[in-house]
């Protein structure tokens, strides 16, 4: 099927929820992937961070074919060889003791409040249980309600409340605003040590000591998000790693069985303690398919750490030479290979978005006008060199195009108040005004440049790139 009937299709019949890039793919391999045309895009997004060692990955689809031949899924009632084995090396990396494995990130999110609570309980014994939990504003933890209420953006809370109650929002990086909201009845504190969705904004490191300190002093929790900025991708295993604290518990998922479904909650013994058979549970999670894939995945992520750091520091300094260049760019942040560059306008952010992908390269926009760039570890230094050329050049565009969308819509603004002037100058001097005058003009749209598709070749794929 082709773009348009697939599109046609998913309108009659899918919840909408998804406000898709029209473009259809098919296939992927190393960092590229082709849609159905045979377009090729060298990929900055793998996937929202899930496809961190690239597409089509030898080792990891070895894995898949032997694993797959022999067990898929077997409910959490009986023992399989692989979640022993993967937490034992999730526990060595993370420092922390126990894991429990869900199917997403959003899954493993509402799992850690919900052990919050169980040890606030424990911990309380006969009196009266700590149940409020700080969490931070500009956070994003998933769409679970757990998830959903502790995610400080009211743009995804405010459709679907009432939310779940005793959670409060402290301003991120604010430490005297923390210090303000926290007091004997908090069980936990929540951060994302990078925060995603919210622009790609690292937590300052004075301000995740001292939540450490205050949940230390008091047996609240200090509970990190590393959904998205975990297992490598700043160049350690987590990113708290680089902060030298350890949390009490830390949540993972994304890239952690290479793009099939599998998170986990990672957690000390002391809180682990608090829970027993039946209090908690999946189906899905842990299932020996994607534990067999998340130990290959680790491996891998093993080697390639130095790699990220390296090229991650290259990743930098190109976007600060693009910096200094474009006036338009507010902002150049981020750890390893998760980068943000936040420019001063949505329409510009959108700009870019749109000629980086028509010039075959995906990257992402979150937060309106920060664009998101979380490439596959294996990127290299050449395919760097090529996005940020082509920033260069949409960024270029993009300005240009805004200044002469903004002209044409001062022009339109004139010529419609003139308009409106003139009807109530002689709003008398006809029954029915003429159709066109009372309303403003439709926005103005640059021409959309046509370009020929180029007859089909067959491409050699590019030889799958170890780092």
């Amino acid at each position: 099927m082709n773009l348009e009937t697939v599109s046609r299709m998913e309108q009659k019949l899918l919840v909408p929820t998804y406000d898709r890039q029209p473009m259809l793919l098919e296939r992927g391999n190393g960092v590229y992937v082709w849609d159905s045309t045979g377009k090729k895009y060298l990929d900055f997004l793998s996937g929202l961070g899930v496809n961190a060692l690239g597409h089509n990955h030898p080792a990891i689809q070895k894995v898949i074919r032997k694993q797959a031949a022999k067990l898929i899924h077997t409910c959490n009632i009986f023992y399989h060889e692989y979640q022993a084995e993967l937490a034992a090396r999730l526990t060595k990396m993370s420092g922390l003791d126990r894991a429990f494995f869900s199917n997403s990130g959003t899954e493993a999110w509402d799992g850690a409040l919900k052990l919050a609570r169980a040890f606030a309980q424990m911990e309380a014994k006969s009196g009266r249980p700590k149940t409020r939990i700080l969490a931070m504003e500009n956070s994003f933890h998933g769409r679970t309600y757990g998830a959903m209420s502790t995610t400080g953006q009211k743009k995804y809370r405010d459709p679907f409340a009432p939310m779940v109650p005793g959670v409060k929002f402290v301003k991120f990086n604010d430490i005297d605003d923390l210090e303000k909201k926290f007091d004997s009845t908090v069980c936990a504190v929540c951060i994302e040590t990078i925060q995603g969705e919210g622009g790609i904004q690292p937590v300052a490191r004075e301000f995740l000591e001292r939540a450490r300190r205050l949940t230390g002093k008091s047996s609240a929790l200090l509970i990190l998000d590393e959904i998205q900025c975990g297992l490598g991708r700043t160049g350690k295993h987590f990113a708290y790693q680089h902060y030298g604290v350890l949390p009490d518990m830390v949540t993972v998922a994304k890239p952690l069985a290479a793009g099939l479904p599998l998170g986990a909650i990672l957690a000390t013994e002391r809180v682990a303690a608090c829970m027993k058979p039946g209090l908690h549970g999946t189906t899905f999670g842990g299932g020996p398919l994607a534990c067999a894939v998340a130990i290959e995945f680790l491996r891998q992520e093993e080697k390639l750490l130095k790699h990220v750091v390296e090229v991650g520091k290259y990743f930098e300094d190109a976007l600060e030479a693009l910096d200094a260049k474009h006036s338009s760019i507010q902002d150049v942040r981020g750890a390893g290979l998760m980068r943000a560059v936040e420019l001063d306008s949505a329409d510009l952010a959108k700009a870019v978005l749109v000629r980086t992908r028509e010039a075959g390269i995906i990257i992402n926009r979150t937060h309106e006008k920060v664009l998101r760039f979380l490439p596959p570890f294996i990127i290299q230094k050449k395919h760097i060199d090529l996005l940020v050329k082509e920033l260069d050049r949409a960024l270029s565009a993009g300005m240009a195009a805004t200044e002469s969308i903004t002209k044409i819509a001062q022009v339109s603004a004139q010529k419609t108040r003139a308009n409106l002037g003139h009807i109530r100058a002689h709003k008398n001097a006809a029954a029915k005004p003429k159709a066109g005058l009372i309303t403003a003009p439709a926005a103005a749209v640059l021409p959309r440049t046509s370009k020929a598709q180029p007859a089909e070749t067959k491409e050699k794929e590019e030889e799958y790139a170890y780092a």
